[in-house]
């Protein structure tokens, strides 16, 4: 008797398994990028110290050569690539008669292309947009191939387990993966989804890190602030990081907009006027302004390079020349329509902004940059719950709990203020609107999208 009666949830959860190993496999060839790229980015000034060398201003300036390229073959041969690949997860979800073209083979291999080509020339760029698509596409493309595959779920739910499936393959975080499922592709969270989106995500962060990732991606960073002085800081650095996350997002969307059209008539000369400044921005940086931001956040935490860190003097100079460039150089990169990602972007912003605002006001460099980096993400993202179990996984101490609760609380408040729409929604709705052209007529619907967004906010974020 007892095992007719198993059978069925023993398949379901075979199956779950299976799903999540598929979609952490497909991450995993992204991951060893995103690793190469941190290789690449330690042979800059700012990460290893020294001067400039002809090697390491050949990093600096490879988006020179590489954005052209990229521009160029999104506006022809790969233009199904373009974008984040979040927006199209969230199109797929809300019209599935587009899915079978957005989530097909093409646009999928095209977009990894894509990301991994600007990633090696160090372009500023997150990867979650990369990843979700890719979950999504292995869910959508398994239930086409096996119509009865977890039969019980919706094709759209399912998707959506995919597509977080691969955040958390992508980012080693299971619980971020689930959450980012309920909180922002399905705004619900319903028990027939959150177990099985539980099953899959594990199963792809396990595999998909099978190489030797760190558990921690920053490391175990123990605090020895009491709870209470974590509470007293996450207010002005939420409220600070906040504004700088809605600012990111703000720059982004609204450049989005305006640069869309415009690449598109001519990719070759955007792609070189915008490689080079990416280039410049590097340059002045001392390299600080490339990559996604995942090595700046290590090395502050390691205490090396030329960046104010603890038990260093502060340059306030430095501080606002990096600060500035981890939020100009993504902005360009990603509003060119580069497949990307905008959280670890985000983060890095936060954390520079938190852990020197703190240096310079003589608190702890290190809590700073903690409760910043939440500020950052849910500014940006106006995602708080998401926001604080990703960074408690990067962190890797719960005793962080509270400042970074409320810091990432207080992040997407103000992030919301200052960009009304969530990011992802907003840049999936642009990509909906008619063509924007350069001129007053494409400035009154960047507006009415504006007040559309204000009014519309339902309970995202």
């Amino acid at each position: 008797m007892a095992l007719p009666l198993l059978r069925s949830p023993l398949r379901t959860l075979l199956q779950l398994l299976l799903i999540g190993v598929l979609v952490g496999l497909a991450c995993w060839p992204l991951n060893l990028v995103d690793r190469t790229q941190d290789l690449l980015l330690h042979q800059l000034p700012g990460f290893r110290g020294g001067h400039w060398t002809p090697q390491s201003l050949a990093l600096a300036f490879a988006p020179v050569l590489v954005m052209p390229l990229l521009l160029w073959l999104q506006a022809g041969p790969l233009a199904q690539g373009a974008g984040s690949g979040i927006p199209q997860a969230l199109e797929s979800l809300e019209n599935p008669s587009q899915a079978p073209q957005l989530m097909s083979r093409g646009p999928t291999l095209a977009r990894l292309a894509l990301w991994s080509a600007a990633s090696l020339a160090l372009v500023p760029l997150g990867r979650e947009g990369p990843v979700v698509q890719v979950g999504a596409a292995v869910a959508h493309g398994l239930r086409r191939r096996f119509p009865r595959l977890l039969a019980s779920l919706q094709p759209q739910s399912l998707m959506a387990i995919g597509a977080g499936a691969g955040l958390a393959g992508g980012f080693n975080s299971p619980l971020m993966g689930v959450v980012f499922v309920m909180e922002e592709l399905t705004g619900r969270f319903h028990t027939s989804v959150l177990w099985p989106a539980a099953v899959v995500c594990t199963a792809a962060a396990l595999v998909s890190n099978l190489s030797g990732i760190p558990i921690f991606t920053l490391g175990l960073v123990q605090t020895p602030q009491a709870e209470w002085q974590q509470l007293l800081w996450a207010l002005p650095v939420g409220i600070g990081g906040g504004l700088l996350g809605g600012l990111f997002s703000r720059l982004l969307w609204t450049s989005s907009a305006l640069l869309r059209q415009r690449i598109r008539q001519r990719p070759l000369a955007w792609g070189l006027g915008l490689g080079l400044a990416l280039g410049l921005i590097a340059f002045a940086s001392g390299g600080w302004s490339g990559g996604d931001g995942e090595a700046l956040m290590g090395q502050l935490l390691d205490g090396q390079g030329s960046l104010p860190i603890p038990g260093e003097p502060v340059s306030i100079a430095a501080w606002w020349l990096v600060l500035g460039s981890r939020i100009v150089a993504p902005v360009l990169a990603l509003a060119a329509g580069v497949p990307g990602g905008l959280i670890d972007p985000a983060f890095a912003i936060g954390a520079l902004f938190g852990s020197g605002s703190l240096e310079l006001l003589g608190g702890d460099a290190q809590l700073g940059l903690a409760l910043g980096m939440a500020a950052g993400l849910a500014g940006a993202t106006q995602l708080p719950l998401m926001t604080v179990l990703f960074a408690m996984r990067m962190l890797g101490d719960q005793q962080w709990l509270f400042g970074i609760l409320l810091s990432a609380v207080l992040g997407a408040t103000v992030g919301r203020r200052v960009q009304p729409e969530p990011i992802y929604h907003a840049l999936w709705k642009l990509g909906r609107m008619p063509e924007l052209a350069p001129d007053s007529e494409g400035a009154a619907a960047v507006e009415e999208h504006e007040d559309h967004g204000r009014t519309g906010q339902g309970d995202q974020g």
